[in-house]
């Protein structure tokens, strides 16, 4: 399923939680077979605010289960990865997050020279991913460290920004917001 949607002005974690409610909207959306499940007053997340998530995740829900859309997704192949606390993230072949400190650390080590032959530096600047994948916790923790410190909050949404902004997923060479 290839899609593009705009995203303007929400933030990717709200995005994550709607997504989270997928499964349920489901069996809620307008189709001839759960009709009869919809609430009475038509909405079928009339807990939520109106606003782009909501809009945007009925519309994805609406769009993969009408068997008329040339974007069905059939039942079958319907995935959705839960997190801990509920939203959808991309966790393999790991999490978003590290793979954004791990893509960071060229820039940091630009900035301090000193660390290119320190491990666990060394290792991710090497671009060996087995290599990468064995890293100790302690190892990502200094990455995490070193990732995402000495800027200041603003700083650090204008990086992510741009970072997510071109971000793909290494398997499937898509963007990570696709």
């Amino acid at each position: 399923m290839s899609m593009k949607l705009a995203f303007s002005g929400v933030s990717r974690r709200a995005i994550l939680s709607g997504l989270a409610a997928i499964p349920a909207l489901s069996v809620m959306l307008p189709s001839i077979s759960a009709l009869a499940q919809m609430p009475a007053s038509g909405d079928p997340l009339p807990s939520w605010n109106d606003g782009p998530a909501k809009k945007t995740i009925v519309e994805l829900v609406k769009v993969t289960t009408d068997r008329a859309s040339p974007k069905f997704v059939p039942p079958e192949a319907r995935i959705a990865t839960f997190d801990q606390d509920g939203t959808t993230w991309v966790e393999h072949p790991m999490y978003t997050q590290v793979v954004y400190c791990l893509e960071r650390v060229p820039a940091v080590v630009a900035k301090k020279p000193e660390l290119k032959n320190v491990e666990p530096f060394k290792t991710v600047l090497s671009g060996n991913r087995e290599a990468m994948a064995k890293l100790s916790m302690k190892d990502v923790e200094k990455i995490l460290v070193a990732t995402l410190t000495g800027m200041t909050v603003d700083e650090f949404k204008a990086e992510v920004a741009k970072w997510i902004a071109t971000a793909k997923h290494p398997r499937w060479g898509r963007l990570y917001t696709s």
